[in-house]
């Protein structure tokens, strides 16, 4: 048997997997923003109540999404979001604007495993997986 590795965060334990990707960087940028309006030991932390991704939530995957247009007026301050949409593609307003964007992006073979991965994550529960080689191929076509 090999070793088990637990980290722990706050008050429970978490095997490092889970400290990686999209939900990991939504929480130290809440927790980064938030830290005065919201003490990290503070035991009604949002953090320790609501995921991540209800926290800064997708522009694309829940805002804008069935026609609907957001109300950012009812938002707190400073205002968390996030996008899957590539900086270049954003409006030239949004883009031109003075609003305070911070940017960032996973290296492109990051993205690619962590893609196999939650693909064989969740084809694990049909008894099947992908194959690197194969999965490799779909990335390149889009």
């Amino acid at each position: 048997m090999g070793w088990i590795i637990y980290l722990q965060l706050s008050r429970f334990w978490t095997p490092p997997r889970f400290l990686q990707g999209t939900t990991w960087l939504k929480s130290h940028l809440f927790a980064l923003v938030n830290r005065v309006k919201h003490p990290i030991f503070e035991p009604n932390n949002p953090l320790l109540v609501n995921n991540p991704h209800v926290l800064v939530p997708f522009l694309e995957h829940e805002l804008y999404i069935d026609g609907r247009v957001p109300d950012f007026s009812s938002f707190t301050s400073p205002k968390l979001l996030a996008t899957h949409v590539p900086f270049a593609s954003l409006l030239k307003l949004v883009q031109d604007s003075k609003t305070k964007l911070v940017y960032s992006c996973r290296n492109p073979r990051d993205t690619f495993i962590s893609m196999w991965h939650f693909t064989n994550n969740l084809l694990r529960h049909h008894n099947d997986t992908i194959l690197l080689k194969k999965c490799l191929i779909f990335s390149v076509r889009g």
